[in-house]
């Protein structure tokens, strides 16, 4: 009897599969930074090619970009930081996060190596990217939770992305920025500050974001920044998202496994990085793809943390169980 319904199901499942019919295109879509990395990896490899005739990458570049994309329909998977996606959500668009995949991303680089906290860096000036999105909330949150008004005690330079930042670190118009991996790696890199390098680097790499939080807010060094999100009229094809998944998976262990390739990799799609520098930056992000569900209590912690210092970082509320796709 049991291997009588195991071929009925191998059987249901081989008719499944050869009356598929791929889609014309899939369209995934991220930032410069890692969490978008795996994704230029499954164009490259052809991963998903058993269910698209075309799969591509779209880069997004700010914030604005990123809006425009998930409210305008411009992709199918999107990598979003993860306040974003629950803003998004909380205001009536069509998106679902899928996972969870960056856990720590965020330091602070600077000329002085003395300054080994955030609060040491008090009345320092800083160039910070993108006012009001994730690196600008992660260090508001975490000085608030330590007594301290990122207003009035520091100097903070909004710039329009990382690489704005970045440009004023290495002309030496700041001495200090909060940046992302790869850009801080790609700094190091471009100044020669790799520390085995020179007796005396320009840059050093300090305080790192998700220890201050887990010290601050006693938890886990790591928060839950960014995933991937399906979006449109993407969220109805399961079987995709599930194709989707699995090859995102594999290609974050992939990423985290060939440094040196992943980086030439890419360069050829990002050509504003740098191989070398990305290569070096992937042993210091948190790297961990975690469903969104199985990431939820996480995500709520943080959110409910942002909601009582600045609820409209994520909509003015939580979001409901929806948003997280099962």
């Amino acid at each position: 009897m049991f291997k009588k319904l195991s071929l009925v199901i191998v059987l249901l499942l081989t008719i499944n599969a050869s009356a598929f019919e791929k889609l014309e295109k899939i369209v995934l879509s991220g930032p410069v930074a890692s969490v978008s990395h795996p994704l230029i990896h499954i164009v490259e490899s052809g991963a998903l090619n058993d269910v698209a005739k075309k799969v591509e990458f779209k880069l997004w570049k700010n914030p604005d970009e990123l809006r425009a994309l998930t409210i305008k329909g411009g992709a199918d998977f999107i990598a979003v930081p993860s306040n974003v996606g629950a803003n998004l959500y909380n205001k009536g668009v069509d998106i679902k996060l899928l996972n969870i995949s960056v856990w720590g991303i965020l330091g602070m680089i600077t000329r002085d190596k003395s300054l080994k906290t955030l609060a040491d860096f008090k009345g320092k000036k800083i160039a910070m990217p993108f006012r009001a999105d994730m690196p600008d909330i992660l260090f508001e949150e975490i000085v608030k939770a330590q007594g301290m008004d990122p207003k009035k005690d520091f100097d903070l330079q909004y710039m329009s992305s990382p690489f704005d930042a970045m440009q004023m670190l290495i002309m030496r118009r700041v001495d200090h920025a909060l940046l992302a991996e790869p850009a801080i790696s790609i700094a190091l890199k471009k100044t020669g500050s790799f520390p085995l390098k020179l007796i005396a680097p320009d840059l050093y790499r300090t305080a790192d974001l998700q220890k201050e939080w887990g010290d601050t807010f006693n938890v886990e060094a790591k928060v839950p920044q960014a995933g991937m999100a399906v979006i449109g009229g993407m969220i109805q094809n399961e079987y995709i998202i599930k194709r989707f998944n699995e090859e995102y998976k594999k290609s974050l262990q992939w990423y985290k496994n060939n440094p040196t390739q992943a980086g030439e990799m890419i360069v050829k799609t990002i050509p504003m990085l740098d191989a070398v520098g990305v290569a070096n930056s992937i042993k210091y992000v948190q790297l961990d793809t975690v469903k969104a569900v199985k990431a939820k209590k996480d995500l709520e912690f943080f959110y409910e943390i942002l909601k009582k210092n600045n609820p409209k970082t994520i909509g003015g509320k939580l979001p409901k169980s929806g948003f997280y796709y099962n």
